[in-house]
Order: structure tokens, then sequence, then C-alpha cells
């Protein structure tokens, strides 16, 4: 998950072009294409699916892609639209068979997630701006939760990675 030192995700309207103005001279995936290889499955919320719509494509071809939404919406062959609860649609989602599960977002999704328990590691890249308002990376939190740091990364450009358990 990318966000801003102040712990934002997007601005409040879901942009996300702010990250577009992060120098990245030396064209770094940092480590994108490794942990792609890694998933199987992406879940996002219905906002943030219009977002990654937006940039040119509906979802991630190599994966099975759930996208939580109480608007009704025709199913394709990689994207499937969930009425159902997110929480436990997850919680039956891990019991199966596969690899990593990326919790692409949003805020308010993310925050669910990590309440039921269900996140069991976080992939943050912190980003060398301060966005001030915008969208939490857990939006309406209302718990504390504890983590594990198990590795960092610092990039040339002031990006820096932080890998921890839940």
């Amino acid at each position: 998950m990318a966000m801003s030192i102040d712990g934002k995700i997007a601005r409040l309207d879901g942009d996300v072009k702010w990250l577009d103005k992060i120098p990245n001279p030396d064209k770094t995936d940092y480590g994108y294409g490794d942990f792609y290889k890694s998933i199987d499955t992406t879940l996002m919320g219905r906002t943030t699916y219009e977002h990654v719509k937006s940039f040119g494509f509906d979802y991630y071809k190599d994966t099975r892609n759930y996208v939580f939404s109480s608007k009704k919406s025709e199913n394709q062959k990689y994207l499937h639209f969930i009425s159902e609860d997110a929480v436990d649609f997850t919680k039956k989602l891990k019991t199966q068979e596969g690899k990593n599960i990326w919790l692409i977002g949003g805020g308010k999704l993310n925050a669910s997630m990590l309440k039921a328990g269900l996140i069991d590691e976080l992939m943050l890249f912190v980003m060398p701006i301060v966005l001030g308002e915008g969208i939490a990376a857990f939006e309406g939190l209302d718990l504390m939760h504890d983590a594990k740091l198990i590795d960092t990364k610092n990039y040339n450009n002031s990006v820096t990675y932080l890998h921890y358990t839940l």
C-alpha cells in the first residue's frame, strides 16, 4: 500500500495522482513484480475499483478479482462483484487453497479487514509527501493494533518500505 507520511492513501475524492509526483529516477518497481507473482486474488471496494478502472483497465487479468459493492454489476471472466458482507466473504475465501490475497483497498475496507483480524501482513510504501486532507489507510478504525516490523528498505527518492506482520 502506498501512503503519504501522514497516513493517507488518496485525496478525499479518491484521487491518487499525487503518486505521480514522487520522482523515480531509477525506474524501480519497488518490488511490485515479485509481489504480484505471490498473489492470485485481489479484493477492493467499489470506489477503489472505479478509480482503478479510470486508469484504463478493469482488473488484474492474472488473478481472481473481487469488488465489494451494493451496486448490482455484471460479473466478468476475472472480475466478480460481491454484495455479501466483505468480512464474511473473506473469511471463507481464506480457507481455500491459493496464493496470497492482495487487499487493494480502500480505507474503509482496509479498516474492516484489520478489525476482523483478516490482515496477516502490511507492506507499506511511505511516500515523501504530506497530503493533509485525504482518505486514511484505515478509515474510521477505532481500535489499536500492534504490528511487528520484519523488513525495511529506503529508496534513493526518499520512499520508505515497511513490512509488518500482525
